[in-house]
């Protein structure tokens, strides 16, 4: 009997049951729902602090001081602020609900102090980086849009290249693949593809989600391949080095580079609108500052949320061009089709594995399960294992 990758297809996504995909489609769909929910939300947020002139206010405060620490003043105070009005809601969508799915078993504590970690540091850089706006706007005269352009390449750089290094040990413990037959099939794979051995790591991703996931991060010498022990401890052999591979992939191909590239190139769209659209937007929550002033930020904050909105059906076409080609490379270094089909049925119990074609479109960070256990289906068919 010949070898099907539809029907074996098929039986990949029916294994993990009907009430499953039932719970799986509904999560997606949830997820999809909560893109205007938080628009909205951060809507709110904006109209609130508009009104009730909490930045002007300490603007005027510091009227002896500098534009520069007046700007990042301001800016970390509306970050600190909007992050505690929007409390209920985050616990609710990042905590409440992912419980209710299963996704996640962190106790509140724990994820409310992490929580708490992650608002001061983005109060301190966030804030830092619109610091860097606002001095543009008022130095790089009317093109100062494309000059943000090149600062959030900068800003993404330099945050991704210090992200393995200082902020993600914050929140996770990273170690070695322990010795034993994993790590010596893992270190075989990074030799062949040129990924220094040291720069393989498996961390406590339960601490916060229950997903089977694992990424790269970090630029150049601060690259990292990293597993969650999710995926560690529940996966053979094989779909460990399946995975592994087109985390190698990333790696190797340099998709966090062209990611950069991206997010900057849109970054100057987005400022050049910004730089057009911004005293209509602004009048409309009430607030009369122009872009030039820091007690803008909600506004132009608001902006940002609806533009990236707007764009994420292009910025998720980037992104799934790069899935599909690690998974290519996981097929063509490693060959284990199947294993890789079962380690990607796994990820379905949190991403709709049978997604419309728009919604995969609009919405799929990655290509659907579904796609991509045939692609390697596909690739079992036509290079059968030696």
């Amino acid at each position: 009997m010949s070898f099907d990758p539809q029907a074996t297809t098929a039986a990949y996504i029916d294994s993990l049951g009907a009430d499953a995909l039932a719970k799986a489609a509904a999560y997606t769909a949830g997820n999809h729902w909560l893109l205007l929910w938080n628009l909205l939300v951060t809507a709110v947020i904006t109209w609130i602090v508009v009104r009730t002139g909490l930045l002007d206010r300490i603007n005027a405060k510091l009227a002896r001081r500098g534009l520069n620490v007046k700007a990042w003043v301001v800016a970390a105070v509306y970050i600190v602020v909007s992050g505690l009005i929007s409390l209920p809601w985050t616990i609710y969508t990042d905590w409440w609900r992912e419980r209710g799915y299963g996704r996640t078993s962190q106790p509140l504590v724990d994820y409310l102090g992490q929580g708490v970690l992650s608002l001061l540091i983005a109060a301190v850089f966030v804030a830092l980086f619109f610091v860097g706006v606002y001095s543009l706007i008022r130095r790089a005269g009317r093109f100062w849009w494309v000059w943000s352009g090149g600062l959030t390449a900068f800003a993404l750089s330099l945050f991704l290249l210090a992200g393995p290094v200082f902020i993600e040990p914050l929140f996770n413990d990273y170690k070695p693949v322990p010795a034993g037959a994993v790590r010596d099939a893992l270190v075989v794979m990074a030799q062949q593809a040129g990924v220094p051995e040291n720069r393989i790591f498996v961390y406590d991703g339960s601490r916060q989600s229950n997903n089977f996931t694992a990424n790269v991060s970090g630029l150049a010498g601060s690259a990292r391949i990293a597993i969650s022990d999710i995926a560690f401890k529940g996966a053979s052999l094989d779909e460990v080095q399946a995975v592994t591979g087109h985390e190698m992939g990333h790696y190797v191909l340099g998709h966090v580079w062209r990611t950069v590239l991206l997010l900057s190139a849109l970054a100057i769209v987005f400022f050049f609108l910004a730089d057009r659209l911004f005293p209509r937007v602004a009048r409309a929550f009430g607030s009369a500052a122009s872009i030039s002033d820091p007690t803008g930020l909600p506004v132009l904050l608001f902006m940002v949320s609806l533009f990236l909105l707007l764009v994420q059906p292009i910025v998720n076409g980037q992104i799934r061009k790069g899935e599909n080609e690690a998974d290519q490379y996981s097929l063509e270094t490693v060959n284990l089709p199947d294993a890789l089909a079962s380690a990607l049925v796994k990820t379905a119990e949190y991403r709709n594995p049978r997604p419309g074609r728009l919604e995969e479109v609009l919405f799929y960070t990655h290509p659907s399960v579904e796609r991509r256990v045939r692609r390697a289906m596909d690739w079992r068919a036509s290079h059968p294992a030696p």
